[in-house]
């Protein structure tokens, strides 16, 4: 009888274990723990619950929607008002339009209301009975100025109508008639917007400095006062510096001709200048910068052509006063 062979599995051969499938391994348990307790607050520190904002209402946005609208048909950049003047987003309309009736009885038009409040956005919300009255009444009352010209002092230096009268308009206007001895101010009335101390102090100080007597300097911005604006790192300096050393001028020139300050370094000083060395010629500070292009070349011609002297006199061929010449 033959013998039947059991095959335990421990004595399976290696093909039976290959075609044994293989069944898949249990997802691996995930453990859920409980939330950590948050932690007790600090002994030392007062429980402090926050205030709850408060919610922004349609009504607040109908009101900004509505200035928006309203500068917009005039033509005004709305946003870069915002931009500048914040506070205008709390303004009122009523306030704004009140502003823009007072700019427009000041013989202003829509152009020159837009180009106001683009330079000067804060007058949006300058309060209109105590700062914008009172201003545009010191400036035709006490500093003189034509009820004719106001528009395009206010055009020019709108910030003027910002200013407060008794803190700084009329202190202004008073160095100005009394320390630089300006009679009519009407006609550097852009000027009274200026401070005293950061403006005219310090530029009164620095062509001291340079060499002239406090009396001189005084002399200088009393004949030519925009000096007041210019810049003393980029405009004074620069151009001080070139007169004295390449050009090798006296100071009693520039006292003479202070108004040298408002011509380009670049464009009309260092040009004019170096033509007039290759000519071999030295003409007045008025004749070789006030002159046009053609004038200019036309005299450089005339003084080389000439049996005249090199150096000319610097009242030669003009006549000028505080700020214009006549060739």
């Amino acid at each position: 009888m033959p013998q039947t062979l059991s095959l335990s599995s421990a004595t399976a051969s290696p093909a039976a274990a290959l075609l044994k499938p293989k069944l898949p391994s249990p997802p691996p348990k995930h453990l859920h723990l409980p939330p950590a307790p948050p932690p007790p607050p600090p002994a030392d520190l007062p429980d402090v619950s926050l205030p709850a904002k408060k919610p922004f209402t349609p009504h607040q946005n109908s009101h900004l929607q509505e200035k928006l609208l309203y500068l917009d048909s005039l033509g005004v950049d709305s946003f870069r008002c915002f931009n500048s003047n914040p506070s205008l987003v709390s303004a009122s309309l009523r306030q704004v339009k009140s502003v823009i009736d007072f700019l427009h009885a000041l013989n202003l038009g829509s152009h020159d209301v837009r180009r106001v409040l683009h330079t000067c956005p804060e007058i949006l919300t300058t309060p209109l009975s105590s700062t914008l009255l009172p201003a545009v009444t010191f400036l035709l009352r006490e500093a003189g100025v034509d009820a004719r010209s106001l528009p395009g002092v206010i055009r020019r230096r709108p910030r003027l109508l910002t200013r407060p009268v008794e803190e700084h308009l009329r202190p202004t206007l008073n160095f100005l008639q009394t320390t630089v001895g300006i009679n009519d101010v009407s006609r550097w009335a852009t000027l009274l917007c200026c401070s005293v101390d950061s403006k005219f102090l310090p530029r009164l100080d620095y062509f001291q400095r340079l060499g002239f007597s406090k009396q001189e300097s005084t002399a200088i911005f009393r004949r030519f006062p925009p000096l007041f604006r210019y810049s003393v790192e980029e405009n004074l300096e620069p151009k001080f510096n070139y007169f004295l050393v390449e050009m090798g001028r006296e100071l009693k020139e520039l006292m003479d001709y202070p108004q040298y300050f408002s011509f380009s370094l670049e464009n009309r000083i260092k040009p004019r200048h170096q033509m007039c060395v290759e000519k071999g010629v030295c003409l007045s500070l008025p004749l070789m910068l006030k002159s046009s292009e053609v004038r200019f070349r036309d005299r450089l011609e005339v003084c080389c052509s000439s049996s005249m002297p090199v150096r000319t006199s610097p009242l030669w061929g003009a006549k000028f006063d505080d700020d214009n010449v006549t060739l």
